[in-house]
């Protein structure tokens, strides 16, 4: 036998001389035993002797050749191992990223807590530039595994958000700061938003499709708790100077706010700065640990280049994003919403189209996924459900306060107008709870996708969405409209929980279908886009509420919402669960 494993490979000899002999013995003698019956298991213990060999011969992360995961007998020798490694460097820092992006709605509450000289419009603008530039910075990070490499590309991306990190803390040092540096480092921070999409992409190709609905809602939901531990730890941080004299001195709160553990009156010190500083001690070490922690597949990314080539790439795909960003915004101030948004995506694509050197092909060759009628409609299921989670975290603490901040007092002539509610509850005491749950139970969405297919899970959710919004947006108008808005407060938070919950699971079963219905080659790409087109959300969901909220009519927001639910249970029930659908609850 073991003749006729030498006939079979030379160099077997070779690499039983650079192995103990223990290792030899936990290998190859399995392999040459049950190799007549499984013709796969010599060449998968050979495999597994080099894995094994990097701790002692080379690097953990090294670019890998060979990946297989399809292959049982390779996963369960190798595969799971270093997926699992790139996947719990990838949560940390998804998570921050999250955080970074999504950290605007406490910063502008808290700007109005401090009286920062600006409209709440303005303060609404804010999120939704964060929110615009995240999702426009996602079509381009949904190319960047296959043009740069996984870990080149988790690498950067978490290196870039230290600049509207530190940026933001600087900045808010001052209220005389001018409004165009917020709008910049809003439109930066949504790096983190765009790095969503590259995260996804990366993980999805390393697990076996059995396996998808596991990896991509651990990656996603856990990476989501970053809405919540920026919701948590903002506000708390905020009440103490824990930078010292490196972040300068607090100012006095002009009205009342709230931590998760009570409520602050006003005049007591705050150090808002510390919102943007307090990232930059998770966001270094998480940069290393994607540098020396993960690894570039090559089966997925054939020719990354060096490091500083695919470093290039990035910040070219990034670069793209940030100019039609700009644009987007320029956009908004001349045209109607729905008509700037559209024209944003498309610029970003025919920008992407005509870059310059070695990525044209390879984007070029991704754009196949447009052509493929699956790609459209699971786009607009994911918008269903993490539009509608990454939207609401981002609109619902400023949303809270100016409703629940304020209530109609009734003159003795009969004459109603708005004024301050001293008892209202605070948005940085309670928003949390939303994102959290929907964080939570994204992986559970997942697992039960993996069960019971994820179509029949989204159909469910499509129907509770359409349920509790419009029950919402008659609490948020009985609300608006009373002279005691507290009363409505618990009903409003229970309804946006539910919202949260359902979207949450929604989105692991929404990403277990692509999972499922994509190839290799395109499900990263279309991962990441309609990851991209989604994310929008974070910018609809703040604009389309705050103008309703000026307007005294809160509930119109909602209302459209719920109706835009209704279309998606009929989209998911035409592609994926009628008799003759196209693919069988995927």
């Amino acid at each position: 036998m073991h003749q006729n494993m030498a006939k079979m490979s030379p160099k077997i000899g070779d690499i039983r001389r650079q192995f103990t002999l223990d290792k030899y013995q936990e290998f190859l003698r399995p392999a040459l035993h049950n190799g007549v019956e499984k013709p796969d298991a010599v060449m998968y213990a050979v495999r597994g002797m080099l894995t094994k060999g990097v701790k002692i011969m080379g690097k953990t992360n090294a670019d890998i050749e060979d990946w297989d995961v399809e292959n049982e007998e390779f996963w369960e020798r190798e595969g799971k191992r270093i997926a699992s490694r790139n996947l719990w460097i990838s949560i940390p820092s998804l998570l921050t990223g999250f955080a970074v992006w999504l950290m605007w709605g406490m910063i502008t509450t808290q700007m109005k807590n401090l009286g920062f000289p600006f409209s709440i419009e303005q303060l609404f603008t804010l999120s939704a530039i964060a929110g615009l530039s995240g999702a426009t910075l996602r079509i381009p990070a949904s190319f960047m595994i296959k043009i740069a490499g996984g870990r080149n590309t988790v690498f950067l991306t978490t290196a870039l958000l230290m600049i509207p990190a530190a940026g933001t803390g600087i900045a808010l040092m001052d209220p005389g700061t001018p409004f165009i540096v917020f709008q910049a480092l809003a439109l930066l921070s949504g790096i983190g938003g765009g790095n969503f999409a590259c995260s996804m992409s990366n993980i999805s190709t390393f697990y076996p499709k059995s396996k998808q609905g596991y990896g991509l809602g651990m990656n996603a939901g856990l990476g989501n708790f970053g809405v919540t531990t920026m919701q948590v730890l903002i506000p708390l941080l905020m009440t103490v100077g824990i930078f010292g004299a490196l972040a300068g001195d607090p100012m006095q709160l002009q009205s009342p706010s709230g931590t998760l553990i009570g409520r602050i009156e006003a005049g007591t010190d705050t150090w808002i700065q510390n919102a943007g500083f307090i990232w930059l001690v998770f966001l270094i070490p998480l940069a290393f640990a994607g540098w020396f922690g993960m690894n570039n597949l090559k089966v997925v990314t054939p020719n990354p280049g060096s490091p500083m080539s695919a470093f290039g790439k990035i910040l070219g795909l990034y670069g793209v994003g940030i100019l039609t960003s700009i644009a987007g915004v320029w956009a908004l101030s001349v045209l109607n919403m729905w008509l700037a948004l559209p024209l944003t995506i498309v610029l970003t694509l025919i920008l992407l189209r005509l870059i310059p050197g070695d990525i044209k092909p390879n984007i070029q060759n991704q754009f196949a996924i447009f052509s493929n009628k699956h790609t459209w409609s699971m786009t607009v299921l994911y918008i269903l459900t993490f539009g509608s989670f990454i939207g609401f975290s981002a609109a619902l603490p400023l949303s809270i306060s100016v409703i629940f901040g304020n209530m109609m007092e009734v003159a003795a002539d009969g004459t109603v107008t708005r004024v301050v509610n001293p008892e209202g509850p605070s948005a940085l005491t309670w928003a949390w709870m939303g994102p959290f749950v929907g964080a939570l139970i994204r992986p559970v969405g997942g697992w039960i996708s993996d069960k019971v297919g994820g179509s029949i899970v989204t159909q469910i959710i499509s129907v509770v969405m359409v349920i509790a919004s419009v029950a919402t947006g008659y609490v948020m108008m009985l609300a608006y409209n009373s002279t005691d808005p507290n009363t409505y407060f618990a009903p409003f938070l229970i309804l946006f929980i539910i919202m949260f919950a359902a979207s949450g699971i929604g989105n692991g079963s929404t990403f277990r279908s692509i999972g499922f219905i994509f190839n290799q080659q395109q499900k990263g790409p279309v991962l990441g886009w309609t990851s991209a087109v989604a994310a929008y959300g974070a910018f609809i969901a703040p604009r389309v509420m705050g103008q309703e909220i000026q307007a005294g009519t809160p509930e119109v927001a909602m209302y459209g919402f719920a109706v835009f639910y209704a279309l998606c249970l009929v989209v998911n029930w035409w592609f994926y669960l009628r008799k003759g659908a196209y693919i069988k609850n995927p």
